[in-house]
């Protein structure tokens, strides 16, 4: 049998003397469960901070894709200029959102000798399909679920998409975003080189 501690349900519950110190304790525990989620969001963001302007992982220019028609993506034939390297999906409506940000960034900043790679973390007939409909004046390169894995060992640890990379004209991480870009940030990251 189940007993109340107040009979009546619309009467107001009386304090215990327990319920104060049981207060403390979860407010406590909540202060800490915060206070430790700060500590590794710090963390966190001091370790990419770290590798920001660091040459990216060993074996990285030898890198390539499969395109969604034509040769092979090569990454080695992106090298000594910008390039922005985006990671994104057909399911993913942020990526779809700003693919045509980063196709104008593209077509205003390549003069200028920036480069950008769209690498499809997806299914290569998803990615085809997709682009029949909103082609796109940048390369692409079928990254698969190793993109996940790539996006990782550049900064995104989650593996979230949308996340972008931008590399300088020397090869070293300038950039790193995760989460839909805005122009004002793209604005930025055309001057850097």
């Amino acid at each position: 049998m189940i007993t109340h501690m107040n009979e009546n349900p619309s009467a107001p519950l009386a304090a215990t003397p327990h319920s104060s110190s049981r207060r403390a304790l979860l407010v406590g525990a909540g202060v800490l469960a915060a206070a430790a989620g700060v500590g590794y969001s710090w963390q966190r963001d001091r370790a990419v901070a770290a590798t920001v302007d660091a040459e990216p992982f060993a074996g990285f220019w030898s890198l390539q894709w499969n395109a969604p028609q034509g040769p092979a993506v090569q990454l080695q034939a992106f090298r000594g200029k910008p390039l922005l390297i985006n990671f994104w999906a057909t399911w993913c409506p942020p990526c779809i959102e700003e693919l045509p940000l980063i196709n104008a960034f593209f077509d205003k900043n390549q003069a200028n000798g920036w480069q950008v790679l769209g690498l499809a973390v997806d299914r290569p007939s998803a990615v085809q399909a997709f682009l029949q409909k909103m082609p796109l004046h940048f390369a692409v390169g079928l990254a698969g679920m190793d993109g996940s894995e790539l996006s990782g060992k550049l900064g995104n640890p989650s593996g979230s998409l949308p996340f972008s990379v931008v590399l300088g004209a020397q090869g070293t991480v300038l950039q790193r975003k995760l989460g839909r870009l805005k122009p004002e940030e793209l604005d930025v990251w055309a001057r850097l080189k």
